[in-house]
């Protein structure tokens, strides 16, 4: 089976190709450009949820520093945090996005178990704080299941609304 990566550097694409099963055909610092190209904020998951939030007429702040875990996307007025995991990154189990490297694999496992661990820690604190915590997850975005899932998350805030602040539902 050949699979092809793309890698971003200075606004330009290349495209590499391989076979399963053969060695990386990448050197190690076109790895580590490749891989630092990857984002951690304002991913493509992100902004299609904050554009549907946007689109009902929810406001939020994202990315805020002050809480624990750095949450995605903040509805201050409703104590709410949204998380958008990517699959691979934070070891969604049973995911076909999470599979781990057939390279360096033990690394790989205690990086994304860690992740988790660190994933739940910062989850409880927030609970701890009062905060209600929503998770997406990246497969739950993609084209085929996306609609449906963010009329699952609209239904899931105004839940949290209607329960506990009695106020009007979130149109």
């Amino acid at each position: 089976m050949i699979i092809f990566y793309l890698c971003i550097r200075n606004h330009l694409f290349f495209v590499f190709k391989f076979c399963i099963g053969m060695v990386d055909v990448l050197t190690k610092e076109q790895r580590r450009k490749c891989m630092s190209n990857i984002r951690s904020k304002n991913t493509r998951p992100e902004i299609l949820v904050r554009k549907y939030l946007f689109s009902q007429g929810i406001r939020f702040r994202v990315n805020v520093k002050r809480l624990p875990g750095t949450p995605d996307i903040v509805l201050r007025k409703y104590r709410t945090v949204i998380f958008i995991n990517g699959c691979f990154w934070h070891g969604h189990e049973g995911c076909k996005y999470y599979v781990l490297p057939k390279t360096n694999t033990e690394f790989w496992k205690e990086k994304i178990g860690k992740n988790k661990e660190r994933d739940l820690k910062e989850r409880m604190q927030l609970r701890n704080m009062g905060w209600h915590v929503v998770l997406l997850w990246e497969c739950q975005l993609k084209s085929k299941v996306r609609e449906q899932n963010l009329k699952g998350l609209l239904y899931t805030l105004n839940k949290i609304v209607l329960e506990n602040y009695n106020a009007k539902h979130i149109d």
